[in-house]
């Protein structure tokens, strides 16, 4: 039997349209119209700026446009949040506010556009928007036809054949903005809403290592954490990093650190096993940040160097009848799910890598040149980025906490181990 198929009903197999040729495929006479595929009819659906199912958050602008901000989707109504609330966070991420940071100058004021009036969320998406009022496009002059050393200029030129010269573009710490103010918001319900406090703090910089026994989880204060410009709890070895990035700063060079994040009161049962694992997404949205290199949580590697005796949290009740754990080297997840301890994690940072040290690098031609890089960067990025790892804890757990109660909260099938959200 012969099947034609007529040029006037071409058949779109994968839809991808350019231009039509008939072939024979097969005998006796089968016929079909076959599209040719081109990068240019391809609609790329996901292009990496929303993060969230339940508590969506899409972040937007680039570190030289006119601005940077959020679009939150998902936020439960009637939560009372305001501009002011979102303030304080990007008060403490905002540049220019010390030596060890980034001179550029700018306020960094929030404003919400929609889904809050009268001070309560109303349950549609949330607009927050920041502008941007200290641009130097002409530092960035040399940057235009030179790759930054371990940038993402390179990889962005090669992926998307253009890229943002000024400022880094999408690759800016600055579209961290968006994910503060949201971040910001999702704090607010965690707090209201369980209790949950979240503190990070720096816990290293460069080779000046704070010991764990100096700060306590469990009464860590932010009054601590901001009481100096380095965000280090401890005053003496704060004093020892700053004057660690004090020394490359002066010589045009860079340093990287760690921070180390706590969770305190966070609910039983955030997280889901195998792919959606708790600690799978913190790591996730921290390695999303800007210069992260690193993330361990719990007893981390040090870990390796223990026995399964030694390591094991051994279970207790408690005198509430509470179940708790005598000590805490899951770091508060164990199997993907929060058992109610204390959830608490490290990211590494690396160095900044725009500096005004000569190095050697390529341009778009391939020629081998020399780069001095102009422009005001970060001699070390973790001071600042101490609230965007905060920010970004408070986006998986209020995430998560939604998804618990679209789960587990409608038919509770154990009340004695599961404990009220």
């Amino acid at each position: 039997m012969a099947l034609s198929i007529s040029s006037s009903t071409p058949t779109k197999s994968l839809g991808f349209v350019q231009t039509s040729d008939f072939h024979k495929l097969s005998s006796p006479t089968v016929l079909v119209s076959v599209k040719r595929y081109t990068p240019r009819n391809l609609a790329v659906k996901a292009s990496g700026s929303t993060y969230g199912n339940f508590f969506r958050v899409t972040t937007y602008g680039e570190s030289h446009g006119g601005g940077v901000g959020c679009v939150i989707d998902g936020c439960p109504p009637r939560v009372p949040i305001s501009e002011a609330d979102m303030q304080i966070d990007l008060d403490r991420r905002r540049p220019g506010q010390s030596r060890i940071t980034t001179p550029r100058k700018e306020t960094d004021t929030c404003k919400i556009y929609s889904g809050v009036a009268d001070g309560l969320t109303t349950g549609s998406p949330i607009h927050v928007n920041v502008p941007n009022t200290d641009q130097r496009g002409h530092d960035y002059k040399e940057m235009s036809v030179a790759y930054r050393p371990s940038h993402a200029d390179a990889t962005y030129d090669m992926k998307y054949g253009a890229r943002s010269v000024q400022g880094g573009g999408r690759s800016s710490a600055r579209e961290t903005i968006g994910r503060v103010a949201a971040g910001a918001l999702a704090k607010k319900i965690l707090k209201l809403k369980c209790g949950t406090e979240i503190l990070a703090y720096v816990s290293q910089v460069h080779k000046v290592i704070l010991p764990e026994d100096l700060v306590d989880p469990e009464t860590l204060t932010l009054e601590q954490v901001e009481s100096n410009i380095v965000r280090c709890p401890d005053p003496e070895y704060a004093e020892k990093m700053i004057a660690a990035i004090d020394a490359v700063r002066v010589k045009g060079d860079s340093v990287g650190g760690v921070v180390t994040c706590i969770a305190r009161n966070v609910p039983r049962g955030l997280g889901s096993p195998v792919f959606d694992k708790l600690e799978a997404e913190l790591a996730k949205v921290m390695m999303s940040l800007p210069a992260t290199k690193g993330f361990e949580f719990g007893s981390g590697f040090t870990g390796t160097f223990l026995t399964g005796s030694e390591h094991n949290d051994e279970f207790y009740t408690d005198k509430s009848g509470r179940i708790r754990t005598r000590t805490n080297r899951s770091g508060g997840i164990q199997g993907g799910i929060s058992n109610g301890e204390v959830i608490n994690f490290r990211v590494a940072f690396k160095p900044t890598s725009t500096i005004s040290k000569k190095q050697n690098t390529v341009n778009r031609d391939k020629e081998e040149i020399e780069l001095i890089a102009r422009g005001r960067h970060d001699p070390c990025v973790v001071p600042r980025a101490v609230p965007m790892v905060e920010a970004m804890v408070a986006l998986v757990l209020v995430d998560q906490l939604l998804a618990q109660y679209a789960q587990c909260e409608l038919f509770p099938i154990n009340p004695s181990l599961q404990e009220p959200l």
